[in-house]
């Protein structure tokens, strides 16, 4: 059983959610805005927030953006838009995982289930550090800096960034990220993928070169 937080300003969404997330046998506690949202999750504990996007007080990016500083719960953002800037802007601010309204039920429950089961994997057992010109990247103390700096990740850019760079000069097809990096019960599609290597590459930004797309395959972390 989980305990799930849904933030939606629209009662028949929490109803809808609560509805089938209660039928699978989790626990769940609603939030009407933002500013509750992070209320709720300083006062307690929960293993997933579900969180829309367009709320009154404070709006779900915002709301993830605050939650961010004192925990990593993953947080499923719900949006009525599908763009790719709003997607880019979810994963910045520490989103895990995006879904467009309108949605499946089913497949939001098997969504959740896949979040939370990647979330609790646990960090590699590894002292293993790679460092690339200025660029450093600490495996077990999940750091990554370029001349000195930090450069802060999402959880999922984490995972994306480690995996490749642990593989480098391998081509990893976009199957084969997908399945290790999200798992062999990932829900959503490749544009996941693409999303997550573009905010990537423009975080490591002169580094992005040692992310190569590969057409037609994948990518591949090329180093000398």
């Amino acid at each position: 059983m989980y305990h799930i937080l849904i933030a939606d300003d629209e009662e028949r969404i929490r109803e809808m959610i609560r509805k089938y997330a209660c039928y699978e046998g989790h626990k769940v506690t609603e939030a009407q805005d933002g500013r509750q949202a992070v209320e709720l999750c300083r006062a307690n504990r929960y293993d997933l927030i579900i969180m829309d996007v367009m709320m009154p007080e404070l709006d779900g990016f915002s709301a993830c953006r605050e939650i961010r500083s004192f925990s990593e719960t993953p947080v499923l953002m719900l949006s009525a838009r599908g763009e790719e800037y709003d997607r880019i802007h979810g994963f910045e601010v520490g989103v895990d995982d995006y879904v467009v309204k309108p949605f499946s039920p089913k497949e939001l429950m098997m969504r959740i289930e896949a979040i939370i089961k990647r979330s609790r994997m646990g960090a590699p057992d590894t002292s293993e550090t790679l460092t690339v010109g200025q660029l450093h990247i600490n495996f077990l103390a999940r750091t990554v800096d370029i001349a000195g700096k930090r450069v802060e990740l999402s959880p999922r850019g984490y995972e994306l960034l480690f995996y490749m760079a642990r593989n480098r000069n391998l081509a990893l097809s976009r199957e084969k990220l997908i399945t290790e990096v999200w798992g062999y019960d990932f829900y959503g599609d490749e544009r996941t993928l693409d999303t997550h290597i573009k905010l990537l590459r423009k975080q490591l930004g002169e580094y992005s070169r040692l992310i190569v797309t590969l057409r037609g395959v994948g990518y591949r972390f090329e180093t000398p």
